[in-house]
């Protein structure tokens, strides 16, 4: 069997995981987050330990695949996920109103960005914005999407950048 499969999951304190019909579902204090169960694997809770098994050599990998998923959620619904971006140019700025997120990235307007449903997005300065939430997954899909609005370009490193991110920059033109 997989080795990533063979592992066992911890289950910190206050998180429950369990499957209702077709489903694996995965409840803390964070929140609720569910997944649909692959046939031909079976999720046994054992010990304060969740245990995958897959039924026969064909569905190892999707057992692999369903305990990494498994994994991250039961981390989502106890601690959760934060991505940070920071803002690199002259003027741009972030700043939350209500529950969107207003952009200056040196457009005549600025871009405005509603925060999706269990998704958290706050700007503690002006030049860096924090997403925060349970499901891994939703939690990078909205830092990408922000980041697209004006992605790092590479002369000058202006943009919407990761934070961490290394931007390779380029040799402007010689005369």
């Amino acid at each position: 069997m997989s080795r990533v499969a063979k592992k066992p999951i911890a289950l910190p304190k206050g998180v429950e995981v369990s499957t209702q019909g077709g489903n694996v579902v995965a409840k803390g204090p964070k929140g609720s987050l569910s997944i649909a169960k692959p046939e031909g694997v079976e999720v046994k809770v054992e010990d304060g330990n969740a245990l995958l098994s897959a039924a026969d050599p064909m569905h190892v990998p999707m057992a692999g695949t369903l305990r990494a998923i498994l994994a991250n959620m039961v981390k989502g619904v106890s601690e959760g996920f934060e991505r940070k971006l920071e803002l690199v140019g002259v003027g741009y700025r972030a700043a939350m109103q209500g529950k969107d997120l207003n952009l200056s990235l040196g457009f005549s307007h600025p871009v405005l960005f509603p925060a999706p449903e269990g998704i958290t997005i706050a700007t503690p300065t002006q030049t860096e914005i924090v997403v925060s939430g349970a499901d891994k997954q939703r939690v990078g899909e909205v830092a990408a999407k922000i980041r697209g609005f004006r992605p790092p370009e590479p002369y000058k490193g202006k943009g919407v950048k990761y934070a961490g991110e290394n931007i390779i920059r380029k040799e402007a033109k010689k005369a």
